[in-house]
């Protein structure tokens, strides 16, 4: 049987060593040996001995709470096997988190990730309810964290004199030892008035930078993983 379908670029390659790579732009890869974890419903393909476990309490101490921003869940991926996750064909991008690094993630944005980093869920300071109600999940440790991001991403950075604002719909993750606050970009009787529907940014400070997506999220389909 011959199409282009079947070209190199397309075909699953064995596993050379544990751990998370791109399949394409598109999915992530996961050879699991012992364990990992990932976004519930993610998991489009995989094969050897694996068990796939809903996660409500946490796993093991290290997450705080299993469910990830915009109330998103978490599974434990446990055996011996390769996997494949992916997001409605979001683009995906692999992270390396160093000791000593701290990335703050919007949950939404959130794929998988190794059993070696630290995960906890705060809430965004100075977001609040005004804010979108933003419970980010903040990684850090040492490992690979496969994000998501719908569209092409744009990071800009952000310098002590130079802060950056964000649409909260927008935003995919930041540097987390920047200072974030809400910023209101018109006055109250412009909103009342209808206004710019971009009355309020979150703003963020310090050195480092901001990572934006190309859209603003879409509301949340019951059912919808």
């Amino acid at each position: 049987m011959k199409s282009e379908l079947f070209a190199s670029q397309n075909m699953a390659q064995p596993a050379t060593a544990p751990g998370m790579s791109l399949q394409n732009s598109k999915s992530v890869k996961y050879v699991v040996n012992g364990e990992m974890y990932a976004r519930q419903g993610s998991m489009i393909a995989f094969r050897g001995n694996l068990q796939f476990e809903r996660k409500g309490q946490g796993v093991g101490g290290m997450l705080k709470r299993a469910v990830t921003g915009e109330g998103l869940a978490l599974m434990a991926v446990r055996g011996q096997g390769e996997a494949w996750f992916a997001q409605e064909a979001a683009n995906c991008f692999i992270v390396d988190i160093d000791p000593g690094d701290s990335l703050t993630i919007n949950g939404r944005n959130v794929l998988c990730f190794d059993p070696t980093l630290s995960y906890d869920i705060q809430t965004v300071k100075g977001a609040g309810m005004a804010g979108g109600g933003l419970f980010n999940s903040v990684f850090t440790g040492q490992g690979k964290l496969a994000v998501i991001c719908e569209g092409d991403p744009i990071v800009i950075p952000v310098g002590q004199q130079a802060p950056v604002y964000v649409d909260t719909d927008a935003v995919v993750g930041w540097s987390s030892q920047l200072h974030t606050s809400l910023h209101r970009s018109q006055s109250f009787g412009s909103m009342i008035r209808g206004g710019s529907g971009e009355a309020v940014q979150l703003m963020l400070q310090g050195d480092g930078f901001v990572i934006v997506r190309p859209s603003e999220a879409l509301p949340h389909k019951p059912g919808q993983n």
